[in-house]
C-alpha cells in the first residue's frame, strides 16, 4: 500500500511541472503582396493592456526515489517430522458378535430343517391321502363291478328260469297235438331245432337227433307245426333266446 501511495505522489509532481512549462501556441500570419488600397480607418484608441501579474514560480519538488519492491522471500517449508508407524494392535475377535452370528446361523439351519420336515410330512400325508382315495375309488369300482356281475347273474338266472318255463309251455302245447303211433315201444327221444318268428310262428323245423323211430319223429314234427303260434315271453328283449329253439321231446316225461 505504501508503494502505491508513493507512485501516485510522484505522478502528481510530474504532471504539475509539465503544466508550468507549457508555452502559448504561436500565431501564423499570411503576408499579401499588392494589397488593394484600403482607406485607412480612423485609428481607434488602443485599449490599455494591463500587464499580467507574474506568477510565482512553482516550488521545485524533489522527487524522492521510489524504493524498489524487493520480492518477498517465501519461508522455506519446514519438513514435518514423519511419525513412525506404530504397529497396529491385533484385532481381537468380538466373541459376543461371533456367538450371535453362530446362533443366528444355527437358528436358520434349524428353521430350514423344520420347514423341510414339515414339507416332507405334508407330502407324505398328501401321498397317503391320495393312496386312500385311489384305494376307495378302486373299492367302489370293484363293488360296482361285483354288483353288476351279481345283477347280471341274477338276470341270467331269471332269464334261464323264464326260458325253461316257456320251453316247458311250448312242449306242453306241442304234446297236445302229438298223435302217438301204435305199438310204440320204450321211451324214444327226438331233438329238433325250431326257428321262430317274434309272434310265435314256426319258420322252420329241422331234426337235430333222431329217436331211431321214424313214426315218433314224424308225429312230433307234425305236432310242432300244428301247435303254432307257440307261447313266448311278453318281453321282446327275451326273444333272442327263443329265435332258434332246441326242443327235446319224449313220449313219457
Amino acid at each position: 500500500m505504501a508503494l502505491v501511495m508513493h507512485v501516485l505522489f510522484f505522478a502528481l509532481l510530474v504532471f504539475g511541472v509539465s503544466w508550468q512549462k507549457r508555452q502559448p501556441e504561436a500565431m501564423v500570419v499570411d503576408l499579401w503582396n499588392n494589397l488593394p488600397p484600403v482607406s485607412a480607418p480612423k485609428p481607434e484608441p488602443a485599449p490599455e493592456v494591463k500587464p499580467e501579474p507574474e506568477r510565482p514560480p512553482a516550488p521545485k519538488v524533489e522527487a524522492k526515489p521510489v524504493p524498489k519492491a524487493q520480492p518477498k522471500s517465501e519461508p522455506k517449508p519446514v519438513a514435518k517430522p514423519v511419525a513412525k508407524a506404530e504397529p497396529k494392535p491385533a484385532v481381537k475377535p468380538d466373541i459376543a458378535l461371533l456367538d450371535k452370528k453362530e446362533k443366528e446361523r444355527k437358528a436358520q439351519q434349524q428353521a430350514l430343517a423344520e420347514k423341510e420336515k414339515r414339507e416332507q410330512e405334508q407330502a407324505r400325508l398328501a401321498a397317503k391321502e391320495q393312496q386312500a382315495k385311489e384305494a376307495e375309488a378302486k373299492r367302489a369300482v370293484r363293488e360296482q363291478e361285483e354288483a353288476l356281475k351279481k345283477l347280471a347273474q341274477q338276470q341270467a338266472t331269471a332269464r334261464d328260469k323264464l326260458k325253461a318255463e316257456y320251453i316247458e309251455r311250448i312242449k306242453a302245447k306241442v304234446r297236445r297235438f302229438i298223435i302217438e303211433p301204435p305199438n310204440l315201444q320204450g321211451n324214444p327221444e327226438v331233438e329238433f331245432d325250431v326257428v321262430l318268428l317274434p309272434g310265435g310262428e314256426v319258420l322252420g323245423v329241422k331234426t337235430r337227433k333222431s329217436s331211431a323211430t321214424a313214426a315218433w319223429d314224424n308225429a312230433v314234427e307234425r305236432a310242432i307245426l300244428k301247435a303254432q303260434p307257440l307261447p313266448l315271453p311278453p318281453d321282446p328283449a327275451l326273444f333272442k333266446d327263443f329265435r332258434e329253439l332246441h326242443l327235446k321231446i319224449k313220449p313219457k316225461e
